[in-house]
């Protein structure tokens, strides 16, 4: 299939697997194709940005020394990383364009430092030293899938036991929900093992928006099934990338996805596929289907 110069020569195969990028093929695989193969540009959101924005103040509060770690300390730090977040994305004053008076970025900037005061009440940072902060990680399975990601904190004990500890500024999901919600822990904990060859003793999920704190103690046998899981996916992902069948999936989520105009659910045309497709004919039939995922 021929496609318009630029985009046939942008696009590319995907070649590893990230939690998020999981995450969206599982919800919607026109999602995904959306933001991997065709690179759709989104809208800043202030959710998104203001997430970002705590897990920076979050991260540097570690630069300082212990006994500076403090609640007032990294509220006033919230200011500050805002105007750094703007130099490095020019485009989040967007947010604010309709704001002449500077209301509504006060009150975001606000709701940005309770959050960070709240982790106060959930762990106290003077009694921490991570070891690694905001750690990017990444492995090649045997079967030659590429997983990746960026972890936002690890702690590794005097014995050597590794909690890999991940802060949400969303509230913490209802128990039927909490195993999706443990998925992107399990994906970096298989990372960790097949990279260093050492299960994590504690996954750690801090909640800001409710001030929960949840844990999980995984053992081999969970990332070998989350392993099984991250196969059978990536075989998917490389059928819907050969045949260029990218079915979308109605959700309650689909009222905050930026690309409704250029999806079928909505009555919208995706652009013309970047890729070359696989004749019909040489495709199996139930090759790559996801099967249990």
């Amino acid at each position: 299939m021929t496609t318009s110069t630029g985009r046939a020569d942008a696009a590319q195969r995907p070649m590893s697997l990230s939690p998020s990028r999981a995450s969206d093929f599982m919800r919607c695989p026109l999602l995904y194709r959306f933001r991997v193969i065709d690179k759709l540009p989104e809208k800043p959101s202030e959710a998104a940005t203001r997430g970002t924005l705590v897990h920076a103040v979050l991260e540097r509060l570690f630069d300082d020394p212990a006994t500076e770690r403090t609640a007032p300390r990294a509220r006033a730090m919230v200011p500050g990383q805002w105007d750094r977040l703007l130099e490095s994305k020019p485009e989040l004053v967007e947010l604010f364009a309709e704001d002449p008076q500077g209301e509504r970025l006060s009150r975001w900037l606000e709701q940005a430092e309770e959050l960070v005061e709240r982790w106060f009440t959930l762990e106290d940072p003077t009694r921490l030293e991570p070891a690694e902060r905001e750690l990017f990680v990444e492995t090649e399975l045997q079967s030659g899938l590429r997983l990746r990601g960026i972890i936002d904190r690890v702690d590794v004990t005097p014995a050597g036991e590794v909690r890999v500890v991940d802060y949400k500024t969303g509230k913490a999901p209802r128990p039927e929900y909490a195993e999706g919600a443990l998925f992107q822990m399990k994906f970096y904990a298989l990372v960790i093992w097949r990279w260093k060859g050492l299960v994590p003793r504690r996954l750690q999920l801090v909640y800001l928006g409710s001030g929960d704190v949840v844990t999980y103690d995984p053992v081999e046998e969970d990332l070998e099934r989350v392993e099984r899981k991250l196969l059978a996916l990536w075989d998917a992902i490389k059928e819907a990338t050969e045949t260029g069948e990218w079915l979308p999936r109605r959700t309650k989520l689909c009222g905050w996805c930026d690309y409704q105009a250029v999806c079928p659910e909505f009555g919208g045309t995706p652009p013309v596929y970047p890729l070359p497709v696989r004749p019909a004919e040489s495709a199996g039939a139930d090759q790559g289907r996801m099967g249990s995922v």
